[in-house]
């Protein structure tokens, strides 16, 4: 259950974050409307005390009933959706709770579920969203995987790289209490990026209106910065002087979207690494040893020895055995006291059962398959380990 609690975490907590958000966001817009109403109810208690017309005040009954019919329509769509959000948490809570009361053969079915969930989340970081929609469908695992919170930000990040900022600056607005609890500056580069587009396109005053707006209140620790804007109103946008030659720089686009990710993150509690990467590095650690990278002790059965994933692993550090096992590169069981160790002629040891077997093959000739030597059984001798 360890590596379940482990690697888990992001499953449960990225809806959990979701829901706490819609109820949030439910609560000020119920909120909003209930003020609404009861200042409606204020102004119709203050009409009636003045004696005023019947118009006016059926004219307020109609707003008021407008007012209502709102606040009952805004309700209804927030409780819905809460509760989408309460069903997806459950469902994924069921799925793990799953795993302690499954039997050998479901096991392999469940952690097959898994990898496919990993390799839908790669798929998505790396923006396959057309294969990871269809693998999450063909596995009918779309409410254990997170395609929708990608496909979402992947609408805001299409829009950064076509140079258009509305959709991150509105979704800046809706998540504003926690990106100001997290300290984030996505919103001040965002707009330095629209001043720097209207010089661009030499809307100077339109950019000057625009420091002013949304500048003057800046902290001071931003104030380097906007002084370093405010100069680049006196540089043409072909300028070679730096360092007003890299504001213009296409690849501010490019770092705004890597911005944006980083903060989507955060804001959904997904990791900055890949789980399905985090979990291939440690398997391919804790199964990486010295003779993998020896043409001689390479073997079939060794995920870390084929060609692919042999070069993958060349960074990565070496397990460490505290208890190292014998395993005979012919058949690929380990070898121990049902399996002696037998050393041919050349030097090469094998197992006893796979020497025997190819002798029983081969009129009681044996070949080792490192140098193709060919060797009668009975000169192979025993070897005997301390």
């Amino acid at each position: 259950m360890a590596d379940v609690q482990v690697l888990e975490h992001s499953t449960l907590k990225v809806p959990y974050e979701s829901l706490n958000r819609k109820f949030r966001n439910a609560q000020k817009n119920i909120d909003k409307e209930i003020s609404h109403v009861n200042s409606t109810a204020h102004l119709i208690q203050t009409t009636l005390d003045e004696n005023a017309s019947v118009y006016t005040v059926s004219q307020l009954l109609s707003s008021m009933v407008a007012k209502l019919k709102v606040l009952k329509r805004k309700a209804s769509e927030s409780i819905e959706e809460e509760a989408e959000a309460a069903k997806v948490c459950k469902r994924r809570l069921s799925h793990l709770q799953e795993y302690e009361s499954l039997s050998f053969a479901d096991e392999h079915l469940w952690k097959k579920k898994r990898l496919d969930r990993m390799l839908v989340e790669y798929c998505l970081r790396l923006g396959y969203y057309d294969t990871a929609n269809l693998l999450s469908t063909h596995s009918a695992i779309k409410d254990l995987t997170n395609v929708e919170i990608f496909l979402h930000s992947k609408a805001i990040e299409d829009s950064l790289l076509n140079h258009h900022t509305e959709l991150c600056l509105v979704w800046c607005h809706e998540n504003k209490t926690k990106l100001r609890k997290s300290h984030s500056c996505l919103e001040i580069k965002l707009r330095q990026q629209d001043f720097v587009e209207c010089v661009r396109k030499n809307m100077r005053l339109e950019a000057v209106k625009m420091a002013k707006t949304y500048f003057s209140k800046l902290g001071a620790e931003h104030m380097p910065r906007v002084r370093m804007l405010m100069a680049l109103l006196a540089f043409p946008s072909d300028t070679k002087v730096s360092p007003y030659m890299e504001l213009f720089a296409e690849e501010r686009w490019t770092d705004l979207i890597d911005d944006f990710r980083k903060e989507n993150f955060n804001l959904h509690q997904l990791t900055g690494n890949c789980a399905f990467l985090i979990t291939l590095q440690c398997g391919l650690s804790a199964l990486k040893t010295p003779q993998c990278y020896k043409s001689a002790t390479k073997n079939d059965n060794c995920p870390v020895c084929s060609k692919q994933l042999n070069e993958l692993a060349k960074g990565f550090p070496i397990s460490h055995c505290s208890h190292s096992k014998l395993v005979c590169s012919i058949s690929g069981d380990i070898i121990s006291e049902h399996n002696p160790p037998l050393a041919l002629p050349n030097g090469h040891v094998y197992g006893s059962k796979a020497l025997e077997n190819m002798a029983l093959e081969n009129d009681g000739k044996v070949i080792c398959p490192r140098t193709s030597s060919v060797f009668a059984l009975g000169q192979a001798e025993k070897v005997y380990l301390m």
